[in-house]
């Protein structure tokens, strides 16, 4: 269903008049670690906000001002749906009343480590059936280069709008880093590249009522790129350290002691460290998004391919770790008790998506280990064949023959760690000012 169209201004005069005056209804899809703080900051910033999402539960959480993501504080909710501020729904039929829409909705990889793009076609598909004139859609999504204007522009376009003068398409990458204290959504700087050079002039003025900084680039293509060459940096290098770790054990050299003396270097070196594997939202599984692509134009992304296989390999590397520091004991990995400090994919958050710790706890009890775990923000677990819970130290510590610190939570006590531990394998360097023939280090 359509507005009635604008009469004495362009679709792209009213839309800024509404954008800078902050009367612009703004919508935001996707209820997740980027989506509620997004529709936050701009509900924070004066606009009203409609935050859709298709769990009820979510919904039902958001309108009775509770938070469910760790970086957004429940009295932040609670006061901005008090004043109305803002609001959520599972109807999409709120659309034909915004002015603007922004997609945060999940872009996984299939088992075949091809995109999965279900969540964004299903979301614009909705969209479509509320669509009008003068909206701005902004997607936040990561995905492949060319998604913007191959998948989601024809969607959109259905009815014949035309993109840049009737309507408004954008992609803006999420860069969002859960547990960040220091950068947010609101202080992170905020990627724009429209479809068109009007889209790109209208995202920007939108997001500069809500992000401190905000840099538009030429293209939809150029800002989809950006978020995969960051992540895909990152995991290059990480994955470089991490052969590097794997070498320096072989060699009898202690890999932190390198790294440290590294990055004294003033220029031409940046510090990445090793660890037991890559977990996470972004960047185990974003730089497969830019492979993908790259294969459909003939390209082979082999810094990619061969960071991932390193990176996978690391839960194995630490399993023998494990197993050989066992051995040295004169003990069998099968059966022994190993407790695994820390499952949540990164230090100081609750997620596990991707954590190396799953993968760890596999391989053990594959080889007949007696696992336990536990995380002061992590209470369960599934694993194969059923779930995990959390066991509480120090008793836990001392019933197992191997302790091992997999995520490195700034509020574990680790001296005590050590001290009721037999014996602990330590894969994150928290121990580093320490000599004691207890710990084996990665």
């Amino acid at each position: 269903m359509y507005r009635t169209p604008v009469q004495t201004a362009t679709y792209a005069e009213a839309l800024s008049e509404k954008i800078a005056n902050r009367s612009a209804r703004v919508g935001v899809v996707g209820l997740g670690y980027v989506g509620l703080p997004l529709a936050v900051e701009f509900a924070q910033a004066g606009f009203s906000v409609s935050a859709i999402d298709a769990l009820d539960w979510k919904v039902a959480r958001i309108n009775a001002g509770d938070s469910y993501i760790q970086d957004v504080a429940r009295g932040h909710i609670a006061q901005l749906v008090e004043i109305r501020e803002l609001h959520a729904t599972n109807d999409f039929g709120v659309v034909a009343e915004l002015d603007t829409l922004s997609i945060c909705v999940p872009t996984p990889l299939r088992k075949t480590k091809d995109p999965d793009m279900s969540f964004i076609v299903a979301a614009c598909q909705e969209i479509a059936k509320n669509f009008h004139p003068g909206l701005l859609v902004i997607l936040e999504s990561t995905t492949y280069p060319g998604t913007t204007e191959e998948l989601v522009l024809p969607i959109l376009s259905g009815s014949a709008l035309e993109v840049g003068k009737d309507f408004f398409l954008c992609f803006s990458p999420e860069r969002v880093d859960p547990g960040n204290r220091r950068f947010q959504t609101r202080n992170i700087p905020k990627i724009v590249g429209g479809v068109t050079p009007a889209c790109t002039r209208m995202g920007t003025l939108f997001y500069s009522q809500a992000i401190e900084t905000v840099i538009p680039v030429s293209s939809s293509r150029v800002a989809e790129m950006v978020k995969l060459l960051e992540n895909t940096f990152r995991m290059i290098n990480i994955g470089l350290v991490n052969e590097m770790a794997i070498m320096c054990d072989r060699m009898g050299i202690n890999i932190w002691e390198v790294i440290d003396a590294a990055a004294t270097k003033p220029f031409g070196f940046m510090p990445f460290y090793p660890g037991p594997g890559l977990g996470g939202h972004c960047i185990p599984v974003d730089p497969f998004y830019l492979s993908w692509k790259s294969r459909q134009d003939g390209i082979e992304a082999r810094f990619i391919e061969l960071a991932g296989y390193v990176n996978g390999q690391m839960p194995h590397f630490v399993v023998d770790k494990i197993q050989n520091a066992l051995n040295n004991k004169g003990k069998a990995l099968k059966g022994s008790k190993i407790h695994i400090l820390g499952v949540a994919y990164k230090r100081d958050v609750d997620d596990i998506r991707e954590s190396p710790a799953l993968d760890v706890i596999q391989l053990l009890k594959r080889r007949g280990a007696e696992v336990s775990f536990s995380d002061p923000y992590v209470s369960s677990m599934p694993i194969e064949g059923g779930i995990l819970f959390s066991s509480e130290l120090p008793k836990a510590l001392g019933v197992a023959d191997c302790s091992v610190i997999i995520t490195d939570h700034s509020c574990v006590d680790y001296n005590a760690v050590l001290e009721h531990s037999q014996m602990v394998i330590d894969s994150r360097n928290v121990l580093r000012n320490i000599v004691s023939e207890k710990i084996i280090r990665l």
